[in-house]
């Protein structure tokens, strides 16, 4: 609750600003691709949160933290984190991204490689919940495939980084997915069915684009592997039963179980190795949860300050419709998006905020988790220092430049335009 000799003020909102200042300029004096932890950088600013206003309690700020950080929303998302973190690294242990990616090889035609790479970057992302990931996976593909036909790489890696970003948006056990659709208080097949018809259409676009841009023939040098259709049969699951409406902690549970008897039967894994893989998994989320955690709770006293009041404030008094309340969620996504480069913690940061608009402009909760999640999507894909983007710069041995690929990568741009059309068309995908 906000304290009551606090109507707010910019002032408010210092942690915040301290934190942007942590992670974005640091990194830029360093010189370096975001050296500064962001976990430590959120923990500076909380105590910035805690300096402030010295007429506050300090019992009334920790009181505040902690009622932010404990959010029934963010420890459901942390749970659902941990859940996916599991499925994903008991998967991987059994050989199913390998299987994905050779079997998607394998029904690639040569002249439509470069659309290829797109589709196959789509199906993983979805099916695996990264799309860092996804690129990881697949960028070395169009470093060979150039070492072929010179001048495609940096379409290759657009391609690939566009497809990764779809499947991102969609994917039940994407983290922001996760964050857009709990942050909102909403289901993720809800979430699924509005965010895909903003998505389809730039995605059936891109592809024409990748598909007809240029006739590329697929490289001599590039080994297609062996795949075990059974081992996608857990992704496959998972997504078909999230879209039935069953929970996403129930989906993953069978998809787990699911993995844990299909890697029985193709890599004889034991009861013991698969509970090592899974809290393996379980590990890689901690670092995520505990940044949910730690922004819940610097959210928790920048309300008490007021600056949640006074952001509203702001943005209310330019928004005289729903219109422009969801043009102020989108903008306000994309203004967090730019200076933070992380996606994720962008919508964890802007979902509190989005759901106070909603809820004061009687919005669709559904509406604005896809808006956050698209928007976030365009902003990430088109940054030159995001990591998707430096990702694939590194895997290619920067060969290309950053706005090489940028240039061409369609699927960022054309759902951000998506997107905007979807909020000046109040009637479509209501």
């Amino acid at each position: 609750m906000t304290h009551p000799q606090k109507k707010g003020s910019l002032f408010s909102l210092l942690p915040f600003f301290v934190f942007i200042s942590l992670y974005l300029f640091v990194n830029i004096i360093l010189g370096d691709d975001f050296q500064m932890p962001i976990l430590v950088a959120f923990l500076i600013a909380t105590l910035v949160g805690f300096i402030q206003f010295p007429t506050i309690r300090f019992e009334e700020k920790l009181s505040a933290y902690c009622t932010g950080a404990g959010n029934p929303i963010i420890m459901m998302m942390i749970m659902i984190f941990l859940f996916a973190g599991a499925f994903a690294a008991l998967a991987n242990h059994i050989g199913a991204i390998d299987s994905i990616i050779n079997f998607s090889l394998t029904f690639i035609s040569p002249s439509f490689f470069i659309a290829g790479l797109f589709l196959i970057a789509a199906f993983i992302s979805i099916s695996i919940g990264t799309s860092v990931g996804t690129i990881v996976a697949l960028a070395p593909l169009a470093v060979g495939l150039d070492s072929s036909v010179g001048g495609t790489l940096a379409i290759s890696l657009a391609a690939i980084i566009g497809g990764a970003m779809f499947g991102d948006n969609l994917s039940f056990i994407s983290d922001t997915t996760i964050a857009a659709a709990k942050t909102q208080d909403i289901s993720m097949k809800d979430k699924f069915k509005v965010n895909i018809r903003i998505v389809i259409l730039p995605a059936i676009l891109a592809f024409l684009l990748y598909a007809f841009g240029g006739n590329f023939q697929l490289s001599d040098s590039i080994t297609i592997g062996n795949y075990e259709l059974i081992s996608i049969v857990p992704y496959i699951l998972v997504f078909v039963v999230a879209v039935l409406g069953v929970n996403v902690i129930w989906a993953l549970v069978i998809g787990i179980v699911a993995t844990f008897f299909v890697g029985i039967y193709t890599v004889d894994l034991n009861l013991w190795q698969a509970v090592t893989v899974l809290n393996t998994g379980m590990q890689t989320m901690f670092e995520l949860s505990l940044i949910c955690i730690v922004i819940g709770g610097m959210v928790g006293i920048i309300r008490l300050h007021g600056g949640i009041n006074y952001i509203l404030r702001m943005v209310t008094s330019v928004i005289q419709s729903e219109r422009a309340a969801e043009l102020g969620i989108a903008g306000l996504t994309a203004l967090i998006n730019a200076s933070i480069a992380n996606n994720t913690i962008t919508i964890i940061i802007t979902g509190p905020i989005a759901k106070e608009i909603v809820q004061r402009y009687d919005l669709d909760p559904r509406r604005s988790a896809s808006i956050m999640d698209t928007i976030a999507c365009t902003v990430q894909g088109c940054l030159p220092y995001g990591g998707q983007v430096l990702a694939v710069l590194a895997i290619a041995q920067y060969q290309v430049g950053a706005f090489e690929v940028i240039s061409q990568m369609y699927y960022p741009m054309f759902v951000g335009v998506a997107t905007l059309l979807v909020i000046v068309l109040r009637k479509y995908v209501r």
